[in-house]
């Protein structure tokens, strides 16, 4: 079957898994420069629980990212937890009733999950949050509909998004107290964004 699977999906969520358990501290230590200090393990043990439930997901692929959305908020109700449940449940919405989706769609799915996440999160673009890391995902992959280039586009994107906003001020969350402080600092989210598009590139 041509294009975008649970099969894939259940690759996707293991080679993320495993990624996550080895960047969980360094994630932590970047998070506790602004934040609790926990997004290492939020990101591990979302994937995890995925990973771990991935052989029971359907071949409807929106019921399968539904029961992704479960397991991450039941694994994690952090901020961050939540954020990324409601990405995947958009794209559950999305990809209702289908086995398949073409690889040129991903590009609307990654963009509307972000719309979902800025909604849900009141955050904006510019704000040096994950939700830039996603825009800049979506506008990187627009137009492809090749796995390895979508991969390699999405990891690209990830990383100019940390390296331009570095040198701004968080404008979101609890990050946003530290203010000035926070220039100089990679944003927490746009390096967990970072480290789960590095997975599957």
């Amino acid at each position: 079957m041509s294009g975008f699977t649970t099969e894939n999906l259940r690759h996707a969520a293991a080679r993320i898994a495993d990624h996550a358990d080895a960047v969980a501290a360094s994630l932590n230590e970047a998070d506790g420069k602004l934040g609790d200090g926990d997004l290492g393990i939020t990101v591990s043990a979302g994937w995890r629980e995925i990973a771990d439930h991935a052989e029971a997901l359907p071949d409807d692929l929106g019921k399968a990212f539904m029961e992704c959305a479960k397991c991450f908020q039941r694994a994690s109700s952090s901020s961050f937890g939540t954020l990324v449940a409601t990405g995947l449940m958009s794209t559950a919405k999305a990809c209702k009733g289908r086995e398949a989706v073409p690889w040129a769609a991903v590009s609307a799915l990654i963009a509307a999950a972000g719309e979902a996440m800025k909604a849900r999160g009141k955050g904006n673009l510019g704000d040096k949050c994950v939700l830039d890391s996603m825009d800049a995902m979506a506008r990187a992959t627009s137009g492809l509909d090749d796995p390895a280039a979508l991969q390699a586009a999405a990891f690209a994107a990830a990383t100019e998004t940390l390296e331009t906003f570095r040198d701004r001020p968080n404008r979101l969350g609890r990050a946003r107290m530290f203010g000035e402080k926070s220039i100089g600092l990679d944003d927490p989210g746009q390096l967990a964004a970072l480290e789960m598009a590095r997975a599957l590139a």
